[in-house]
């Protein structure tokens, strides 16, 4: 496939659903600014608990959008940790993030490709590490604290996997 080429994904409904059968995970409270503080400080307020449940988003969806609230401000998490986490696929979980309509309250940017690369974000993917939505990925990350390599290209540090 050509660079800058589309790639299809798989519609929503063509992928296998996961059910809800595993306890919701404590979630990070969100401040003023929509950052998540760290896990375990208190749990997210109710109000976003409820659009998430009351949204039309799959029960998958559902269970990524909770899980990306245990991220702590400043972290990282990969697609794969999360999947690994989740029982799924790491283009499950992008396709999950790439329809998040709670962001950034509910944080997606904290979600990066194996090896810091940034990898997508609002459902567009970079050509050559470039674009518009990464610049506004990296400004998020940058004003939680996370740091990246000379080339702004690359997040530094091991990624976070302390889902519960």
């Amino acid at each position: 496939m050509a660079v800058g080429q589309n790639r299809k994904r798989p519609a929503p409904d063509s992928c296998t659903a996961i059910t809800d059968s595993k306890p919701a995970p404590k979630l990070a409270k969100l401040s003023d600014s929509g950052a998540a503080t760290a896990p375990g400080e208190e749990d997210m307020p109710a109000q976003q608990l409820e659009r998430i449940a009351a949204s039309s988003r799959t029960p998958f969806e559902k269970r990524v959008l909770s899980l990306l609230c245990q991220i702590p401000r400043g972290r990282v998490s990969t697609y794969g940790l999360l999947s690994a986490h989740l029982g799924s696929s790491p283009r499950a979980v992008g396709g999950a993030l790439r329809r998040n309509p709670f962001a950034p309250l509910v944080p997606c940017h904290r979600v990066v490709a194996a090896g810091g690369a940034l990898g997508g974000f609002k459902g567009q993917w970079p050509v050559d590490g470039e674009g518009i939505t990464l610049d506004e990925k990296k400004k998020l990350l940058r004003a939680e604290g996370v740091r990246f390599d000379v080339k702004g290209t690359k997040v530094l540090g091991t990624p976070w996997g302390g889902f519960e």
